[in-house]
């Protein structure tokens, strides 16, 4: 008997081969759903501050660069709508601003945002007079991302990181004696006592030092040291300089030298140093000056600064 000789049976066999397709049809949609649900699942971006660097320092200004590290969760990119930033000390605002359009963050990526601040310390000294030059300041920097995430909205995700600066001073300097080896009018051959008062709240570790001198406004030394010494906070450090000049060169004023009589003098030159908050290059000068020429047998104690 065949299968058509049979209704009943032919049509259970139907329903059963449509009832097994529609649920193998649905179980796929069913999972495809649930990936796509999961694909196009929203979260919020995550962000830290992970340094602040001080890429250039003057005795005018210190620029500071803050790395923002920003990391998106999601399956397409968003946009950081802006960027405000804050830089205070103690309570007291030292310069603030906003950073419009400041980029996107790729899906499921993660990006460092660089910030960077310029401080000029003039602006700083004349609005916050008890801050001294030579001092190290504690600042805190604020900063706000405003980012764009889709389905869930703007949100704004604040962000601090607390350092130090310093407001560096130039070194006095002062040259408290010229003591000689070898003297005729032709040539002299001296070492040059040169004092270095460093008032700031930091070392100065010393890697150059460039410099010109002139007594009685005669040039009688131009040179670069290479030597290395460290300048310590809030001291006076004394370098020694071998200088050779001719003695006719002066004229009527060497004979005030030869009298012991005090000698006007004028230095300029710059000094490269390490510091704790990085390098730099400061001018060092003094015009007017007064010092004692001293021979190479005279007693150092009676010495006159």
């Amino acid at each position: 008997m065949s299968s058509s000789d049979n209704p009943k049976k032919a049509d259970k066999d139907q329903d059963e081969g449509e009832g097994g397709f529609f649920d193998k049809v649905k179980d796929f949609i069913s999972d495809i759903g649930e990936k796509i649900e999961e694909a196009v699942s929203f979260g919020k971006p995550t962000a830290d501050v992970t340094g602040i660097h001080i890429p250039q320092i003057s005795l005018e200004k210190v620029e500071l660069i803050a790395d923002v590290l920003i990391t998106n969760p999601n399956p397409v990119p968003i946009p950081l709508v802006d960027i405000e930033y804050l830089i205070e000390s103690e309570g007291r605002k030292l310069m603030s601003g906003t950073i419009p359009d400041a980029g996107t963050i790729d899906a499921h990526g993660s990006e460092t945002v660089k910030i960077p601040v310029l401080l000029i310390y003039d602006d700083i000294k004349s609005t916050y007079g008890d801050i001294k030059p030579g001092s190290i300041i504690p600042y805190l920097v604020k900063v706000i991302l405003h980012v764009d995430v889709p389905v869930i909205g703007r949100i704004s995700l604040p962000l601090e990181k607390a350092g130090e600066i310093p407001v560096p001073y130039k070194p006095d300097v002062d040259i408290s004696k010229i003591k000689f080896e070898k003297f005729s009018f032709e040539e002299a051959t001296a070492t040059l006592h040169l004092n270095l008062d460093n008032k700031n709240d930091f070392d100065l570790g010393l890697n150059a030092l460039d410099y010109e001198i002139w007594l009685s406004n005669v040039s009688i030394a131009s040179a670069e040291t290479k030597e290395s010494t460290n300048i310590k906070k809030q001291e006076v450090t004394t370098m020694t300089l071998p200088i050779s000049f001719r003695p006719k060169d002066f004229g009527s004023a060497m004979w005030d030298m030869i009298r012991g009589k005090g000698t006007g003098y004028t230095i300029k030159g710059h000094i490269d140093v390490n510091t704790p908050f990085g390098h730099m290059k400061i001018p060092i000068s003094r015009e007017g000056g007064t010092t004692r020429l001293k021979k190479e047998d005279d007693d150092d104690d009676n010495d006159e600064d």
